[in-house]
Parts: structure tokens; sequence; C-alpha cells
């Protein structure tokens, strides 16, 4: 649960799911939301394939997927596993034999798709090496790929074709007396995947992997991505998301984060409220902005910074924010430390300024959440 006794309207209560791990990352029973991505290098390539994990890794990503569509895809993970800083799903598809060279190689998980993995024999050999090896298994329920009696049955691509192939295969895991999956139900259409999650939710206490598939570009997809996933977590509904992007990983994961932490339920780096800008501002803001972006990509710590350009709303925005700046005349504006009103600093210099208050301030706050730091 996001609990916030002061503004219970900000209130999420999270569904309560199983937890299993995905390597070291734990997913679902009350674990933090973890954010994933995938790369779209060749996988046979090892070094553009963790160079592109590793950038990844560095703003923020938890887990990332990669592909094994053949032999030399898998033979290539074994490498990529070792050198990875986060744990690597395979995505499997249509080959079994894949899945299993996967588990071989050290995946931490492997993803395997109803509509195209084969029958229950294949799936069971795919469960013994997941056993075999200690992975998890994402069941991972496409729109796009249902099963072929599924299509018949319904007719065409539904909430409840999605729901009943994602509790058909969770059956056959269990048959197989393998319990360390989490299922996605993912489509393309914002409708239809936010009702298949909330009827795969009510349906069973895996935990649940959260993701509006082929989305589009990075605008679009963000749009998309944002409405369907930030109301399926609003209802407290999702335990790990990827946000699928036609664009650089890196903006998947940048993404993901900015989806959770608007809702409080993640929190990790500056987070830079700043308004649109209008006649009235005093330094130019969505420049400003832009470069304040890149120069504190670096900081993990939670913290908040207001950039606003007039004092209409800047010093109400400055009360709530670690540090806050807020353009006035003549060339300068007014700095705000933790709400109250500190100096006053010039515009060419401001975001020189700014850089070294939030480092500081990251770097008191780390401090402060050290156990013996008072000690």
């Amino acid at each position: 649960m996001s609990h916030n006794p002061v503004r219970p309207w900000r209130n999420i209560d999270r569904r309560e799911s199983r937890q299993i791990m995905v390597g070291n990352v734990p997913v679902g029973g009350g674990a933090p939301i973890s954010v994933q991505t995938m790369t779209n290098t060749d996988t046979s390539d090892v070094a553009a394939t963790v160079a592109q994990i590793q950038r990844a890794a560095d703003v923020g990503a938890d887990i990332v997927r990669v592909s094994t569509p053949d032999q030399a895809a898998t033979k290539a993970l074994k490498e990529i596993v070792r050198e990875s800083p986060v744990p690597i799903v395979a995505d499997i598809h249509f080959h079994y034999k894949r899945a299993i060279e996967a588990a071989e190689a050290g995946a931490a998980c492997l993803r395997i798709n109803p509509g195209n993995i084969g029958d229950s024999k294949r799936v069971a050999e795919v469960v013994q090496a997941a056993k075999d090896h200690g992975c998890s298994i994402r069941i991972g329920v496409n729109a796009g790929s249902l099963e072929k009696h599924l299509l018949e049955k319904y007719g065409e691509p539904c909430p409840d074709a999605m729901l009943e192939s994602g509790l058909d295969h969770i059956r056959i895991l269990q048959d197989h007396d393998f319990h360390e999956f989490k299922i996605s139900v993912k489509a393309s259409d914002v409708f239809m995947a936010a009702a298949a999650y909330q009827q795969l939710a009510e349906a069973t206490d895996a935990p649940i992997h959260l993701g509006i598939t082929e989305a589009g570009g990075l605008m679009s997809g963000t749009i998309k991505s944002a409405i369907g996933l930030g109301n399926l977590l609003w209802m407290g509904i999702g335990d790990t998301l990827r946000v699928s992007l036609s664009a650089d990983p890196v903006e998947e994961v940048k993404v993901g984060f900015e989806i959770l932490k608007s809702l409080g339920l993640r929190h990790r780096g500056v987070n830079i409220i700043s308004c649109p800008s209008c006649a009235r501002q005093g330094f130019d803001v969505i420049k400003t902005v832009e470069v304040l972006e890149e120069r504190l990509e670096h900081i993990k710590t939670p913290m908040s910074l207001s950039i606003i350009g007039c004092v209409v709303n800047g010093p109400g925005e400055a009360l709530l924010t670690d540090v806050g700046f807020t353009g006035g005349g003549a060339g300068s504006g007014m700095v705000y430390m933790a709400g109250a009103q500190s100096h006053k600093m010039s515009n060419d210099q401001m975001v020189d300024h700014i850089v070294e208050l939030v480092e500081k301030r990251a770097a008191e706050i780390e401090v402060e959440a050290t156990p013996d730091a008072a000690e």
C-alpha cells in the first residue's frame, strides 16, 4: 500500500499476490514494482547487448529481457548473463529448445508465449529446465498471438480469450508442480489490455507483469502506456512493468519510472516540477528544465526540485520541494530550500548553482537515511 495518512486521497491499495524471484529481484508480495526493458541489439553480439543492458541499468532498469531466437543467441546468453548488472529474462517464441538452452545459460527467468511455445509435453520440458536451473517463468499472453482454438472460439482477440489462455497455461505449470511464475496479458489496444488485466487480477494470485504491447513511438507510446498502465497501477494492479516503445530501451525505463513516480509507487532520482512557461516567465523555463534533466540524470536519490517561471505559483510549489527556483525580475530569481526562501541567484548562474544544491541535498538525504548516521 502507498500509505499517506495526511493525504489519504493519494493512497493506493495494491493487490495482494504471491512473491517470486527473478534473479535477486523480488516480484509481487508487496515488493517494489520493478521496471523492465528489452534489448534490441543482435543478441549474438555480446558487447553491444551488454552495453545496452548497462545503459538501461544506469537509468534504473531492475530487469532486462533479451530475445533468444536461435542457438547463436542462447550461446551468447551465457556471457551476457555473466556480465549483466541485472537479472536477465530470456524471451522465447516458437522453439521450446531455446528455453532449455537459455535456462542452462543462466537466465533468471524464461518468458514463454502460450500461443506459440507448443504442446504440454514441450512445456513440461521447459518447466523441468527451469526447476533444474532455478529460473522463474513469465507466462506472456499476447492478443496478437493467441492460440488458434481460442480465436475460433471467441472470433477475435478479446479479454476473455486472453484470460482463458493465461489460466490454461497457469494450470499446465501447476500440474507440473511449478509455481515460480508471473503472468501478463498484453494488447496494443488500451481498452482490451486493461479489461484483460482486471479480470486476471481477480482470477489468480500470481504476480502480474504489466504492459501495453507495441504501444508505438516515444510520444504516442508513452501516452498510451501512461493511460493504460497508470490506470491499472492506480487500481493496485501490477507487480512489474515494461513500457514498450519503438525507441531506445533507456527511454522505456525512464517512462516506466516516471509513471511510477507520478503515482507515488517508486521514488528514484529528481522529480522536477516545472511550469509550461508563459509571457510572465523571468527566465527560459523550457531550456532550463531540459538542461537540468540531463545534468541531474546521475542522481539516484529520491528528491524534488521545482522550476517555476514566475511568482504566481513558484512560492507555493517550492513549499513542497527540496530545492526550488522561482523567476523574478532584473535577471535574477529566488532560491528556496525545503520550502523556505533562501537567497537570490542570477539567471545566468542558476543552472550550475541548482545542480550544486541538488547534489548537496542528495548527499544529505543519503546520510540521513543511513541507520547509524546519528552515531
